[in-house]
């Protein structure tokens, strides 16, 4: 991915509001599936740890990223962004 998709999603990203929160309880199976379907759905998901998680929020993202076959664009403070082109229907044109 180019310097000039990643910053196109990181602006679309900005908008968005965290759909996943990781506490305490850290990387789980269900953790995991919400991410999938989110990226499924939604192509581009911001997640956010809680005070109380024990992974930094660039570490959730890459387990997750590893997890779910998807990319890390951004970790800035206590969230994250993920992307993944969807299979069934993309919705996010990628500028070349």
């Amino acid at each position: 991915m180019t310097s000039k998709q990643c910053a196109y999603l990181r602006g679309l990203a900005s908008k968005e509001d965290a759909i996943l929160h990781i506490g305490k309880g850290g990387m789980n199976e269900n953790i995991v599936k919400q991410a999938n379907d989110a990226l499924e759905a939604r192509e581009l998901i911001k997640l956010k740890c809680l005070e109380n998680c024990e992974l930094s929020p660039l570490e959730a993202a890459n387990l997750l990223a590893e997890e779910c076959s998807a990319e890390v664009i951004c970790a800035i403070g206590s969230k994250a962004v993920l992307y993944r082109r969807s299979q069934k229907k993309p919705k996010i044109e990628l500028p070349k």
